[in-house]
């Protein structure tokens, strides 16, 4: 595995393709940002589970590639120039893989900064929120007797489901054409109405496009395809 030999990570996740892209993650919904673009490209890969429920992304090997100690990362063998990189951060990843391909990101220069404003407002908004909601709401938090952080992450989320109520208006994806500002936001939306159970706390159903369009999105194979890789240990 020359390619992939000055990482650590691919010791203790072994490739059977080291020439392939490598996708360490687990179907979160940062992880699943990233299958589900692969899905949708048909970029060849190799997905490994790093379980989050034994603290693996703790570990020296995967600290190694994210010092950030979240999933997902990446490595690819076929990097810029034909060099091995590395890659953290759902966001990064799904830029780099946009532009690897010239797929789910619009050719032209201002849409495409506009596609990138929607991934960042899914990673410095939606995610934050929608993962405080989830604790205080159906994690550790729920036993907490003072209510406020819970009013305060449910508030937030409502107001954030009203900016994509917004935006979808006219629209059946937040770009006009599927991008990977819809692949950066599908998960967290299922997510915050489904393994949360937060749908009737943040008022789901009062919306009309925002359920339109993660109906559209999930009926899609490719996003259906990753939300289950890497399969669960």
């Amino acid at each position: 595995m020359s390619e992939l030999s000055a990482f650590p990570i691919a010791k203790r996740w072994p490739a059977k393709h080291p020439d392939l892209l490598q996708l360490y993650s687990f179907p979160t919904p940062n992880g699943v940002k990233i299958s589900i673009a692969l899905e949708e490209i048909g970029l060849p890969y190799e997905a490994h589970a790093v379980d989050i429920g034994k603290n693996e992304s703790w570990t020296p090997e995967f600290l190694s590639l994210n010092p950030n100690g979240k999933i997902p990362a990446i490595v690819d063998p076929n990097g810029p120039g034909g060099k091995p990189l590395g890659l953290f951060e759902s966001g990064a990843i799904l830029l780099y893989l946009a532009e690897k391909t010239g797929k789910l990101m619009p050719a032209d220069p201002a849409l495409r900064y506009e596609t990138i404003q929607w991934v960042f407002f899914q990673m410095a908004a939606i995610g934050p929120m929608f993962g405080q909601v989830g604790f205080f709401h159906k994690f550790a938090g729920r036993d907490y007797e003072d209510k406020r952080p819970l009013e305060r992450y449910r508030d937030e989320s409502k107001r954030l489901l009203g900016v994509l109520e917004t935006r979808l208006d006219g629209r059946d994806w937040i770009m006009g054409e599927y991008s990977i500002a819809d692949v950066s936001m599908l998960g967290w939306v299922r997510n915050l109405v489904g393994f949360y159970g937060a749908r009737d706390l943040v008022e789901f159903d009062r919306l009309k496009r925002v359920p339109a369009w993660l109906e559209r999105g999930l009926a899609r194979p490719a996003v259906q395809r990753g939300l289950d890789i890497p399969k669960r240990p």
